[in-house]
């Protein structure tokens, strides 16, 4: 510290330069939804999830083709909607790929390809007419070469009776003809069966009206088995499975191209081909004659692109939005409340020190490689408020120094008040970093990195309080400061206030807001002050009814709600959650589960009659029935039938043998088949195949539920392996884990634990160590019985924050108790030492406290659920907190001095109520402070 005191302007220039630099790092930090952050690499669920993925891509982008499906699928449409899967797929052939728009050419650049297999309507429906064509020129091939043959033996057998020449071409011609007439009967007979009345193709209505719906139960009802494509009526389906090698930016990207392509309008793409064409008004030589404008539908349709890759990025994106505008809104309002509570010449100085401290530790996060997951933001608003509050601690007591009735110097003031409060404030800082170590023992991997990551930061804000804070102390402190020895907890404690904020206030507004802010925060200090008095003289009774209250909160936290529905979480307004409503209501579900299969050869009939069994079990318990849609409104099913391998074979692979099956899948198209199957070998075995279940969007404990089911109820055959799979599965296992009451009451004992261990190493006593715990244990019971009671729900966001229940109670007590040992060592009673350490130390505790819960309270005004139940959280953590140093701490610290024993009166409110006496009947309600606040200052 004499160093920094001796250079503060360098100290204080290369820490902004650091700070700029961390800056310039931080704001690298890309939103990430990696599965890596929901559940450990080593969960089975992870492992079998990354396996499908390699195998069958990514989870994908559903492209909801909205609409008539008879005007997409029956109209010069349906050419639009194969052009739009083969511009999403990447894998056009270059001389087409010129008459497409730019969007199509730069998903083609891309690397890699961002689509592992697309599958829709359009390639669906072509496909099947080529796969009939081929089959009928085949067989027409196969009918001529037969004629041909028979035309040869008729002649023969006529040359060899001794039939002239001309009868024996007579005889052959004839057995060509019933040769031929034998294909032509069977064309018909097959034409007449299914309706056509031309070769197959996607121009033919009939055909393509065949080969979509049944007739037989309407008009527009399509086909259950081709469900997957065509859930409805009102649209169809395009599903692009990612590429599972994509980082986080390029997966964004690939979703923005994808919306920029479905979103191409007539204007837009007359202007990318008057460039193609080089402004000219007709093609130049060489060039395409037919050039795709866009994909939009002549028949009124519109696509809607969802899936749960595009609500993870949408609701990343947009928590990653809202959380940095209200911290930007928090700022202001901790600069106000500084300006307000801490009466000191750089009074904003803590919280310019909580910004760099914050900087340089999402700049670490961002050189070591990490993402900013939705903990990794939530660490920003927690470790600025104990960034301020150590800012504000050291100022103290170099405000204190400076008091001191030698009068030193800036200079020498540092060293002083930082060799007498540092290792008490690093200490609390330790012990506070060791509330959330705990946070290591989650089975998730982002609460896991959330606890590290404040550990870093607290292990920063010590250090830019220690250099940079002292920095600028001894550089811009060259006046003594303002005398307070006025305890400020006492009724008198508004003359600490001062006027210094009536100069800031330029208008009547302004000064109207700051005078009711003056009185607000003078009547807290004095409701304070008489809590103190109530601790102070009836310790055994506050600790008696604090306990009582923490139990009914322990008791009660298992009650309180977890809010897990995506939908309930983020902003009504978000496009993203829109559009996967949208294809929920259409098609009944918005997410896949995955049932992967592995074994020597899935090809084996009993293992494809298993998983046809096993499909049709599954669905059926759980609300579907064959051949129904999954879209009805009244009791929807939870699982709908996906492409599944079994959804191949008509019998379900009961009568199939294994030639038929593999003969069948190798006629199946590649770009079908690879969804739902792996490659053949060389022996034609095949090793992995899929089973997919639809699943409708809604809450992760019912999820959770519906996945343990289908775990339940896999009993696959001897030498089979199955396991589940997907984002769905992933997510509701966080879900369960941060929901998990018990784990949560793990979780805090643990805390509880690790701070005793700090507190038992640093001060060497069991005493000293545990008395600073008691408000600590309180105050977790105590937040919990708030929550309950005012019905907050717990979010995957918030669930983890009891640790900072610990975490900031810790920062206070061990402040607090640590002054009151030393008043106690320098000859105090315990009385009195309780009140010196007050009237110093819990003026910073005090102002820090205020300071937070006034940034966090910003939050409450968010639009986004997740947000708002994050403020509110962490405001009533932080109140409950202060309120259990402020008044539980001095009645332990005497209780502890004294050993009285409890009895059953001391549970009585009452006698604690009339021990406060007449200064409660003299504190003016809060109402009445903000009404009357022209009245005459004292």
């Amino acid at each position: 510290m004499r160093a920094v005191a001796r250079r503060p302007l360098a100290v204080l220039v290369a820490f902004g330069v650091l700070c700029l630099v961390a800056a310039a790092f931080a704001f690298r930090l890309e939103p990430s939804a990696s599965t890596d952050t929901l559940v450990s690499e080593s969960s089975d669920s992870f492992k079998a999830t990354e396996k499908f993925k390699q195998q069958f891509g990514d989870d994908p982008v559903v492209i909801f083709v909205k609409g008539d499906l008879q005007r997409t699928i029956l109209t010069e449409d349906l050419g639009r909607v194969i052009q739009l899967e083969g511009c999403l797929s990447g894998n056009v052939p270059e001389q087409a790929l010129a008459t497409l728009p730019d969007v199509c050419r730069e998903i083609a650049a891309l690397r890699p390809k961002p689509a592992n297999v697309v599958y829709g309507p359009g390639t669906f429906v072509n496909t099947a007419a080529d796969q009939l064509l081929k089959g009928f020129q085949a067989r027409q091939a196969q009918t001529q070469q037969e004629g041909k043959a028979a035309a040869e033996s008729a002649r023969k057998l006529a040359q060899k009776q001794g039939f002239p020449k001309s009868e024996q071409d007579r005889f052959a011609a004839a057995a060509e003809k019933l040769a031929n007439d034998k294909f032509v009967e069977e064309t018909l007979r097959l034409a007449l069966r299914y309706g056509l009345t031309s070769l197959p193709s996607i121009d033919n209505p009939d055909f393509v009206s065949q080969l979509v719906f049944d007739t037989s139960k309407g008009r527009c009802v399509p086909k259950a088995r081709f469900a997957y494509l065509f859930p409805g009526c009102s649209g169809a389906l395009i599903q692009v499975r990612l590429n599972p090698d994509l980082t986080e930016p390029q997966r964004a990207r690939a979703i923005e191209l994808m919306k920029e392509a479905t979103a191409l309008e007539d204007e837009d793409c007359r202007e990318q081909a008057g460039r193609r064409r080089g402004g000219q008004g007709q093609p130049q030589q060489g060039q395409p004659a037919a050039e795709v404008c866009d994909f939009k539908l002549d028949g009124g349709g519109e696509y809607v692109v969802s899936g749960v890759p595009v609500v993870v990025e949408g609701l990343a994106s947009a928590v990653k939005r809202s959380i940095f505008v209200l911290l930007a809104a928090a700022l202001l309002v901790m600069a106000a409340t500084l300006a307000v509570v801490f009466r000191t010449r750089l009074r904003l100085l803590p919280l310019a020190l909580a910004l760099g401290a914050a900087s340089l530790t999402f700049g670490a996060l961002s050189i070591a490689g990490g993402d900013l997951t939705m903990a990794s933001i939530a660490v920003l608003p927690v470790l600025i408020g104990l960034a301020v509050d150590y800012a504000i601690q050291f100022q103290a007591r170099f405000d204190e120094c400076r008091r001191a009735p030698e009068r030193p110097s800036p200079a020498e003031a540092a060293p002083a008040a930082a060799g007498v409060g540092g290792p008490t404030i690093a200490s609390a800082g330790v012990a506070t970093a060791a509330g959330f170590l705990v946070l290591l023992l989650s089975p998730v991997p982002m609460v896991r990195g959330f606890g590290l990551l404040l550990v870093l930061g607290i292990v920063l804000a010590l250090g830019c309080a220690l250099t940079a804070g002292f920095a600028a102390l001894v550089r811009y402190s060259d006046r003594a400061p303002a005398r307070a020895d006025v305890p400020p907890l006492l009724p008198r404690t508004r003359e600490r206030i001062g006027s210094a904020s009536d100069r800031f206030a330029a208008t009547r507004f302004a000064l109207w807001v700051v005078r009711v802010a003056r009185r607000v925060w003078a009547a807290l200090t004095r409701w304070a002050g008489q809590a103190f008095r109530v601790a102070v003289t009836q310790p055994r009774r506050v600790l008696a009814i604090g306990l009582a209250v923490a139990v009914c909160g322990w008791a009660l936290d298992s009650q309180t709600e977890v809010v897990s529905d995506v939908r309930e979480l983020v902003p009504q307004d978000l496009q993203a959650l829109k559009d996967v409503n949208t294809l929920q209501r259409a098609t009944g579900v918005s997410g896949e589960i995955d049932v992967t299969i592995r074994a020597d050869d899935v090809t084996e009939p009993s293992v494809v009659a298993w998983m046809a069994k096993f499909q049709g079990d599954v669905l059926k318990a759980h609300g579907y029935k064959p051949g129904a849609t999954c879209a009805q409104r009244k009791d929807p099913p939870e699982l709908c039938p996906a492409l599944s391998l079994p959804d191949l074979f008509s019998s379900g692979g009961n009568q199939e043998t294994k030639q038929s099956i593999r003969g069948l899948l190798d006629a199946v198209p590649p770009y079908f088949s690879q969804g739902v199957v792996s490659e053949p070998q060389k022996d034609g075995s095949r090793k992995i195949a899929n089973l997919a279940f639809g699943i409708r969007l809604g809450s992760l404990e019912r999820q959770q539920e519906v996945i343990e089911d289908i775990e339940r109820r896999l009993d696959p055959p001897p030498g089979v392996e199955a396991s589940v799979a997907g984002l769905p599965v992933l997510a509701a296992e966080a879900n369960s884990s941060l929901a998990s009451p018990w784990r949560r009451a793990l979780a805090l004992l643990a805390g509880l634990a690790l701070v005793f261990v700090v507190l038992l190493v640093v001060r060497r006593r069991v005493r000293d160590a545990a008395v600073p715990l008691i408000p600590i244990a309180l105050a977790t019971g105590w937040s919990a019985l708030v929550l309950f009671v005012l019905r907050i729900p717990l979010n995957p966001m918030s669930a983890t924050l009891g640790a900072l229940v610990i975490a900031i109670s810790t920062e206070f007590s061990v402040l607090l108790s640590a002054r009151y040992s030393e008043e106690r060592r320098q000859g105090a009673l315990p009385r009195a030492a309780i009140e010196r350490a007050y009237a110093s130390t819990g003026a910073a505790v005090l102002a820090s406290g205020a300071t937070a819960i006034a940034g966090f309270a910003v939050l409450i005004v968010s639009d986004i659920r997740m947000l708002r139940d994050f403020g509110v959280v962490t405001v009533v953590d932080l109140t409950v907190s202060l309120l259990g140093v402020m008044v539980v701490l001095p009645a332990a610290l005497l209780w502890a001095e004294e050993h009285g024993a409890f009895t059953l009166r001391d549970l009585d409110p009452r006698r604690a109520l009339r021990a406060a006496g007449r200064g409660l009947k003299r504190l003016p309600g809060l109402a009445g402070t903000v009404l009357r606040f022209r009245r005459r200052r004292a």
